[in-house]
């Protein structure tokens, strides 16, 4: 009887204290702008502002001795997507204009193009790219062969020709057809926010009430500290679930990013990627109780190592060994992993699963962690 009259009590102050973050949520418009204003603001910034597609390159053109060959060859950069061409009557001026910054690169057909063209000898043109940026630089590199490669095509099937290739390769892309640098962006993107959302949640939150002194009246009740967490995560739990269904609804219907696998399979994810986000903000609110400095290591702690180390923009197989070793404590980089697959690739089980069980570990850890150090104690 007395343990039933205890279980009814908990669950009546855990109900009390729900109830309490709903009302200050709905007073204070600071937790709603995380959750939707924020997710709305990035999505825009990321969707629209960054592009990892090269696309109207500037390129200068220059033609030493014009012939048919050539006029069709330059042609052939017009007609391509990639490339916006210029014709330049030097090298030297194209030059100039690459240090001006006017160019990206420079295409140099010289006079006897023509003559080596006709006796099926190597066409002699160069190509200087400029290498500040040694990504572009070799992407660029890659567009001009695959312009020249299809121009040589052409050509050889005017003349009635077989081209004369050593390799015959037919390019297959899967999971992103069109090569939309969006599709891998957004999904991305969307970790970053839930990482945001779940860390500033309860970090900020909690540190507000260290300030403002009501923790102290929290600390008071009979609540314990096991209830006291239950009843900060399950409020900003639901408001961040909220701010993820409109961060997929945009990454659907105003991106066209595809959705391949299943939506329940990335909500059940996002939920437990939330869940460990949030233990992160508790973990945080722990040891901060000034929102400044809360709001500091949110930033620092959560936001810095999920852009940088979750493989959102950086392949992590292309860092050192010692930094791969590290991301294996970034929450970001399972929740990414799963993102794109189950975005463009689908429920592939084989990369999910060992994700989710990363996520399950961090998240007991975090919330571990904040309950061994969160006291009913006022010091």
């Amino acid at each position: 009887m007395s343990g039933n009259l205890r279980t009814g009590g908990s669950r009546m102050r855990l109900r009390g204290l729900i109830r309490k973050e709903f009302l200050q949520i709905m007073r204070d418009p600071s937790s709603i702008a995380i959750a939707f204003l924020m997710p709305i603001f990035l999505l825009l910034l990321f969707g629209y502002g960054v592009s990892l597609d090269s696309e109207h390159i500037p390129v200068a053109l220059v033609v030493e001795q014009p012939s048919t060959d050539t006029t069709t060859f330059a042609a052939a950069f017009s007609q391509s997507r990639y490339f916006q061409p210029a014709m330049y009557a030097s090298t030297s001026e194209a030059e100039q204009a690459m240090m001006a910054g006017t160019v990206n690169a420079i295409v140099v057909v010289r006079q006897d193009f023509a003559q080596h063209l006709n006796r099926n000898d190597d066409a002699p043109i160069q190509l200087i790219v400029n290498g500040v940026d040694a990504n572009s630089a070799r992407i660029i590199s890659g567009y001009v062969q695959g312009v020249w490669g299809t121009w040589l095509e052409h050509a050889a099937l005017e003349r009635g020709q077989a081209l004369s290739m050593p390799v015959n390769m037919v390019t297959r892309v899967w999971f992103n057809s069109e090569l939309r640098s969006r599709n891998f962006l957004v999904p991305g993107l969307i970790a970053i926010i839930m990482t945001l959302i779940g860390a500033l949640l309860t970090a900020m939150v909690m540190s507000r009430e260290w300030e403002r002194g009501t923790m102290e009246a929290l600390l008071v009740t009979p609540l314990s500290m096991s209830e006291v967490i239950l009843g900060k995560l399950i409020p900003y739990f639901i408001l961040g679930m909220g701010g993820l269904l409109l961060a997929v609804s945009m990454a659907l219907f105003l991106f066209d990013v595809p959705l391949r696998g299943s939506l329940w399979v990335l909500i059940a994810a996002s939920a437990l990627f939330l869940i460990t986000a949030l233990g992160m903000g508790l973990l945080i609110s722990t040891i901060a109780r000034s929102q400044f400095v809360a709001g500091l290591v949110a930033l620092i702690a959560t936001f810095l190592p999920a852009f940088l180390l979750s493989g959102f923009l950086f392949d992590i197989g292309s860092m050192p060994s010692v930094v791969q070793a590290i991301t294996h404590i970034v929450a970001a980089r399972y929740y990414v992993a799963i993102l794109q697959t189950v975005f463009l690739a689908g429920n592939v089980w084989s990369i999910i699963l060992p994700n989710v069980l990363g996520l399950v570990v961090l998240a007991a850890v975090f919330l571990g962690l904040t309950w061994r150090k969160s006291r009913k104690r006022l010091d």
